[in-house]
């Protein structure tokens, strides 16, 4: 674990009056219910920078002329994104400096633009898949603080983008992203989240947003604000601090929220709309490393060949030594076959 996130964990209030009577003793460590193993079936090439907690969140394009074919888009947040296939080979960098967050909707790919600390910056690009290759389109303004978290609703080919930009301090700014010409963002409704917050995932109208020691929040507009409901706390059972990335996925017609359960290495799965908590899984060392202090995940349905016949699952592994950080692939179906599903 990262020293700032031992910093966190150490010093949140939870702790606050057992560490302070055992000094000079290790903080106890914390797990959640017994998670079910899975092993991954690949990993991506590290990240350029080694030795620091650098590779954060994967976002996944599905070829629309194929769709049995996908490339990983993920963030190297000291330096770029990286393009990779599902092989784990890398295809392409485009260097962007501190962005951290990153998704795509069609052929445009946003990361939250961290390299103004005091203004918040969503960065724009487009995506061709063909080469592959990334260029920039620009940077939108988004309001003061530190931009954090990113998230974008799926919507038709062509129709405005929403996005969710989560600000460090908690701040949720939805509104509509507009990419022809300099891009633009436009604040339609905002939420504050009382602690730090980062991850964030849209299904339909409805925001899930990740309150790192707080728990999973459910946003829905209201006016220029929302109704907030804070559905899944972190308990220390589905779900131990920090509350990382969250990922959405369709299954057998039912569709399922995963969140990353970093303080014990686990991925908490629930069932929308009505959230209720199904399972928790590990990824446990296989023919691959395991992983371990996940920041960002993705998950997507589909078949992608052989290895992935089923869709897959994808997170950030915050261990991957002695090589710099990377990204473990999983098969969604053993995911699903190991929580019934």
């Amino acid at each position: 674990m990262t020293a700032v996130r031992t910093s966190k964990l150490l010093t949140s209030l939870a702790f606050a009056s057992l560490l302070s009577g055992c000094a000079g003793q290790a903080a106890p460590v914390i797990t959640g219910l017994p998670p079910v193993a899975v092993t991954a079936s690949g990993e991506t090439a590290p990240v350029g920078t080694g030795r620091a907690d650098a590779a954060d969140d994967p976002a996944i394009w599905v070829d629309p002329a194929n769709p049995g074919r996908a490339l990983i888009i993920a963030t190297d947040k000291k330096a770029g994104l990286h393009v990779y296939d599902l092989t784990g080979k890398d295809l392409a960098f485009l260097k962007s400096g501190l962005v951290n967050n990153v998704d795509v909707v069609g052929d445009i790919v946003v990361a939250s633009d961290r390299n103004d600390g005091l203004n918040a910056h969503l960065a724009v690009y487009r995506l061709d898949g063909a080469k592959p290759a990334l260029s920039a389109l620009g940077r939108a303004a988004a309001g003061s603080g530190e931009a954090y978290g990113l998230c974008l609703k799926k919507g038709a080919p062509g129709a405005p983008i929403t996005a969710a930009l989560i600000v460090k301090d908690g701040t949720v700014r939805v509104g509509t992203l507009t990419v022809d010409g300099t891009p633009r963002f436009a604040v339609e409704w905002e939420h504050k989240i009382a602690t730090q917050s980062e991850g964030c995932v849209f299904d339909g109208d409805t925001l899930y947003v990740g309150e790192e020691v707080g728990g999973l929040w459910e946003l829905k507009q209201d006016g220029r604000g929302a109704a907030a409901r804070l559905v899944a706390p972190i308990d220390n059972q589905r779900l131990v601090a920090d509350l990382e990335g969250l990922a959405t996925i369709d299954h057998k017609g039912q569709r399922y929220l995963i969140a990353s359960s970093q303080g014990d290495n686990a991925y908490a799965v629930f069932r929308l709309p009505g959230v209720e908590y199904v399972g928790r899984f590990a990824v446990t060392a296989g023919a691959f490393g395991a992983t371990s202090e996940t920041d960002g995940i993705e998950a997507v349905a589909g078949n992608f060949g052989a290895v992935y016949p089923d869709g897959l699952f994808l997170a950030q592994d915050g261990d991957n030594a002695p090589k710099a950080q990377n990204f473990k692939l999983v098969r969604w179906d053993q995911i699903a076959a190991a929580l019934g599903l």
